[in-house]
């Protein structure tokens, strides 16, 4: 191939990789944040939760799987499994699950239980690129929290 047509054909390559890539981009984090309805939940008050008020509640976690569906599954994937867009949130607090010691276990608990809430509330910038909208305003405590309790059902099992 003579040396005009092999850098025609490189400049096109990259044109069209960059074309997809810039797709992919736009694609992640573009989701419009939809209302819940959080009524038949225990009302948390204004001041933010340190930890999971709702672990374990049955009519949180309805709650929350729908919640998820609406506002993370298109990025986090269907039933919190990842297609690879963004993290498994499946596997969000593995290591707190094989813990042996209590107090270590509750202390895992509580600091990813914390970083959760700051994601959701803050969503995720790098470099001026939003890779999740903060949902602070949109959701509310009781609306996040839902979403938390429907995660731990989703746990991604030990081996």
């Amino acid at each position: 191939m003579a040396p005009l047509a092999t850098t025609l054909l490189r400049r096109i390559t990259l044109v069209s990789a960059l074309a997809l890539a810039a797709t992919a981009v736009m694609a992640h984090g573009d989701v419009v944040p939809q209302a819940v309805d959080t009524k038949d939940l225990p009302p948390l008050g204004e001041a933010w939760r340190a930890e999971n008020p709702y672990r374990s509640n049955a009519t949180a976690v309805r709650i929350g799987a729908s919640a998820y569906n609406q506002n993370c599954a298109r990025c986090h994937g269907l039933e919190a499994i990842s297609g690879g867009i963004a993290p498994d949130l499946r596997k969000l607090d593995n290591d707190c699950s094989t813990l042996k010691v209590a107090a270590k276990k509750a202390a895992c608990v509580k600091e990813i239980d914390d970083y959760y809430l700051g994601s959701v509330r803050r969503g995720k910038v790098r470099n001026g690129a939003v890779y999740m909208p903060p949902f602070e305003g949109i959701l509310n405590q009781e609306a996040m929290w839902s979403i938390k309790a429907y995660l731990e059902t989703r746990r991604e099992k030990p081996l």
